[in-house]
C-alpha cells in the first residue's frame, strides 16, 4: 500500500506574508490548540503586534492540495525584551539567577502548531528547527501547558529543560511549563 498523506514543504515565511496570513495560521493555532473562533480572534491583534518585533521570525509547513498548496502549521518568534507581557510574567516566574542566565538576549518561540490532521508526522520538529536553525541568540525559550502532551515530549527530545513548572499565567487556569534550551538545539543533528 502507498502512503497516502500529502507531501509537505517547510520554508520560512517573510514578514509581509505572515501579516498577510494570519487569519490562516490562526485558523491552524485555533484547531490545534482545540480554541473557539472567539478566542482565535482575540489572538489576532497580538498576532499583528508580535511581526513588528525585534527578531521576528515565522516559519511555515505547506501541504500539496489539489489546488495548490494548504497551510498546516506554522512556528514564530522574536528576541524577548524586557516590557513585553511573556518576558515579564516569565521573569516574575523565575528565580533571579535562572532569570539573569537565561532572558537576555533569548529568542521566544511564541507559537508552534500543527493542525491535527497533520500532527503525528514530524512536522511539529520540522518547523522548530527550522525557526530556530542559524539563530544568533544563546538561547530558545517557550511556555507550553504542564502536561505530558507531544509537544511536551518534542521539547524535551531536542534538548530544552525545566526552568519553571506550574506557572498561572493570568487569565488562563492551566498550569504552563517554562522550558529553555541552548542553541543549537540538541536534537539539531537529527533534523
Amino acid at each position: 500500500m502507498t502512503d497516502t498523506a500529502p507531501a509537505t514543504r517547510v520554508t520560512e515565511l517573510p514578514t509581509p506574508w505572515m501579516r498577510d496570513h494570519l487569519h490562516e495560521a490562526l485558523a491552524v493555532y485555533g484547531a490545534a490548540m482545540g480554541y473557539g473562533d472567539s478566542v482565535v480572534a482575540g489572538r489576532y491583534g497580538y498576532a499583528v503586534q508580535h511581526t513588528e518585533r525585534a527578531g521576528f521570525r515565522a516559519v511555515g509547513a505547506f501541504a500539496e492540495t489539489p489546488d495548490g498548496e494548504e497551510l498546516v502549521g506554522f512556528g514564530y518568534g522574536y528576541l524577548v525584551a524586557p516590557g513585553q507581557w511573556w518576558h515579564d510574567q516569565v521573569r516574575h516566574a523565575l528565580d533571579r539567577r535562572t532569570a539573569k542566565r537565561w532572558l537576555p538576549g533569548a529568542f521566544e518561540v511564541c507559537e508552534l502548531h500543527v493542525h491535527p490532521t497533520h500532527q503525528s508526522r514530524g512536522l511539529g520538529r520540522q518547523l522548530l528547527h527550522a525557526l530556530v536553525e542559524g539563530l544568533p541568540h544563546p538561547a530558545a525559550l517557550l511556555s507550553t501547558p504542564d502536561s505530558e502532551t507531544k509537544a511536551f515530549k518534542l521539547y524535551r527530545a531536542d534538548g530544552f529543560v525545566d526552568l519553571a513548572r506550574g506557572y498561572h499565567f493570568p487569565g488562563d487556569a492551566r498550569p504552563f511549563a517554562i522550558l529553555g534550551a541552548e542553541l543549537p538545539l540538541a536534537g539539531a543533528a537529527r533534523g
